[in-house]
């Protein structure tokens, strides 16, 4: 299932332990090396102002309509506990705001937002909101990971800008993420047989 990344901040996470909310996610923390988010940093009155208030992406052992689920509050870490996570919190990396160029320089927007897949959390599509004078055709573009060829500091370089203007919108695979108690049942659209009584055939003969 694709997440936006958007989608992912505020986001409840409960202890299988305590069967209790410890926290929620503020912020999300990105590997530049492979655009996948490796930790999230959580907040919340149990959380308060400890250091420990990371979560690896691998302690998350479920993502849902309620929230991500790990075993307890002991998942929580501190930005020393492990070095990968440290030293790419030093890199101060994120993918929101970053410019957006094709591989011949022409200038496609900035990132706006980015979807990841619940399982792994690794970025399949980046959003990409255009320059005030393209934005009357394409507010936004929706540029998929394949089409990805570089990432600095400051912008993503993409393979063409005309395979990318042909890119789905990620809201037309994006499964929701909870339950809609308005959907219809298979039930509700059964057809339904008509009470009215056939014209009868005048075109018969006699």
């Amino acid at each position: 299932m694709l997440i936006y990344n958007s989608r992912l901040i505020g986001t409840p996470v409960l202890s299988v332990q305590t069967g209790a909310p410890i926290g929620y996610v503020s912020d999300t923390i990105t590997d530049p090396d492979n655009l996948t988010i490796i930790a999230f940093r959580l907040n919340g009155p149990l959380i308060g102002k400890s250091p420990a208030n990371l979560l690896a992406a691998s302690s998350v052992r479920e993502y849902s309509s309620f929230g991500m689920v790990v075993d307890s509050i002991d998942e929580l870490i501190t930005s020393s506990d492990v070095i990968k996570i440290e030293r790419i919190i030093g890199l101060n990396f994120s993918l929101i705001g970053l410019k957006v160029e094709t591989k011949k320089g022409n200038k496609l927007g900035k990132v706006s937002d980015f979807t990841v897949t619940s399982e792994d959390f690794i970025t399949q599509q980046i959003i990409v909101k255009r320059p005030a004078i393209k934005s009357f055709i394409d507010p936004e573009l929706t540029i998929s990971r394949k089409e990805i060829t570089e990432v600095t500091d400051y912008k993503i370089i993409v393979k063409d800008e005309e395979k990318t203007l042909k890119q789905k919108a990620a809201t037309e695979d994006f499964i929701p993420n909870f339950v809609n108690p308005f959907r219809k049942t298979e039930q509700d659209f059964a057809p339904i047989e008509s009470t009215k009584p056939a014209k009868p055939d005048h075109s018969a003969k006699s």
